[in-house]
Parts: structure tokens; sequence; C-alpha cells
């Protein structure tokens, strides 16, 4: 198997999609961000000086999954068609389980833009909350689905 964003010289190339067919796609990618008892608390009932922690986080996620392309160097501009963050506070984490799904009728995937959703999520819970807890950890990134294009549906166990 071989890595489709090099040509046969080895250089970097952006892959040719003009041949794939157009279908409905879709990805989710999850993650977390690990936390103090205390700020878990401060940003589960809403005490935060910045303001509404997870409302604002979502909203980087969906911003950011729409700018994936200005990010990542070979993605393609996608026109996506739905972005949907969910966060969830874990008090056994303590933290915040992160979801981040994305769709498209494209001619390919969307699971940067789902891995870049989740990853904007947690670093803005990040930013939002560093001034009372800089030992917060983010991990678990990964594709949990996804469906659609020649190669079909991907679940992760």
């Amino acid at each position: 198997m071989a890595l489709t964003h090099f040509d046969s010289d080895g250089h970097a190339h952006m892959v040719d999609v003009s041949d794939k067919a157009v279908t409905s796609r879709i990805a989710v990618a999850e993650n977390h961000i690990k936390m103090q008892r205390e700020t878990f608390d401060i940003i589960s009932e809403g005490r935060a000086k910045k303001g509404d922690v997870l409302g604002v986080a979502r909203l980087a996620g969906i911003m950011a999954a729409k700018r994936t392309a200005d990010l990542i160097p070979l993605c393609h501009p996608l026109p996506i068609t739905k972005v949907s963050v969910e966060l969830e506070p874990d008090a056994d984490l303590p933290g915040i389980r992160i979801t981040a799904t994305v769709k498209t009728t494209g001619q390919t995937g969307v699971e940067m833009e789902a891995l870049t959703a989740a990853s904007v999520t947690a670093l803005t819970v990040y930013d939002m909350s560093k001034a009372v807890d800089k030992t917060m950890e983010i991990g678990g990134l990964r594709v949990v689905l996804k469906d659609g294009g020649k190669s079909g549906r991907f679940e992760a166990e």
C-alpha cells in the first residue's frame, strides 16, 4: 500500500480526485481534554471568567472544520454540508469528551475536517481555561467513523 500524497519521484502533491465519483461522505473524530477537578467544576458549572467555555469551543471547532484546507497543505477545499461538535463533561476523567462529525457530498472524504474540528475544540477549551489550569492534557484524537467513497465504511473498535 503506497502513500497517496507522493508522486513517483517521492515529491509531495495534492491527490487528483477528478475521476472519483461524487458520493455522500461522513467522518466522525473524537478526543478528550483532561483537567484538574476544580477546572472541570468551573467549566461544567459555567463559572469561567472568559464565558461559556463549551459554547465557544463548539463554535471554534465548527469554524476550524471549514478552514481545514487552509491549515493542512494537501487537503482539498470541500463543500462541507454539516459540522457538529458535541462536548460531553465526564466527571470520571475529569474533563471533556469531544466528538466532531463532518458531512459532505464530494469526491474525497472529510476525515481531516473532523480531526481538525475535534483538535481545535480541545485547544479552545485549553485556551479559555489555562489561567486556572496549565496541567490540562489533550489526548485520544482519532477517527471513529468514515463512510462513503470507494473505500467504503470504516468504524473504529
